[in-house]
């Protein structure tokens, strides 16, 4: 099992955020994120059945926002720069049109400087639930509204939603967007099967 690998320059230097950007343009074979405290985390690579399972997922969405046009669909290649520094690539995320459309060209071209309405991150064997976790409570801190984390080995699903409790469901076969992807319902079997 690849984990993934914290680096701490802090003693060195404080990257930019023109930096961070550079570096992950310069190394385009490498997924990096960067938490609120300046480190950089290198992400490994997912696995055949994750890949899948992420593919299957964000069609699952697109195919629902084509028809609403409510917003805009990301991929866990889109890097986001939140209030706190951080910098993160949720596996699935989605932003309301109208809150996409305030950001410039540039700003719309580079890491967005902008928390997603909404949030979905897919246990993968190198992802460690602890730390998962503590991500989607930092999603939830920057102003995510509603976050799935969806944990294939245990069949379950933890809720994350903005002034509530985490809510933890057992083996559902489906969720709901609520108010926040309005219409959305997404089928778990692809995920259970």
């Amino acid at each position: 099992m690849i984990a993934s690998y914290t680096l701490d320059f802090s003693s060195v230097c404080q990257l930019t955020d023109e930096q961070f950007y550079q570096l992950c343009r310069k190394n385009p074979d490498v997924k990096l994120e960067r938490n609120a405290q300046g480190e950089i985390i290198i992400m490994p690579p997912t696995g055949g059945e994750t890949g899948k399972l992420n593919a299957k997922l964000i069609s699952r969405f697109v195919v629902w926002n084509e028809q609403t046009q409510l917003g805009e669909v990301f991929d866990s290649s889109t890097c986001f720069k939140f209030p706190n520094g951080a910098n993160r690539s949720p596996d699935v995320s989605w932003i309301k049109q109208e809150r996409w459309n305030i950001l410039t060209p540039e700003e719309k071209e580079k890491f967005p400087p902008i928390v997603p309405d909404f949030v979905l991150e897919l246990m993968s064997p190198s992802d460690h639930l602890s730390q998962t976790q503590r991500k989607m409570e930092e999603y939830i801190e920057q102003g995510v509204k509603l976050g799935w984390l969806i944990n294939r080995k245990n069949r379950q699903v933890e809720i994350y939603r903005s002034e509530r409790d985490v809510e933890i469901v057992e083996s559902p076969t489906m969720l709901a967007g609520e108010d926040i992807l309005s219409g959305f319902v997404l089928d778990l079997q692809i995920v259970w099967n």
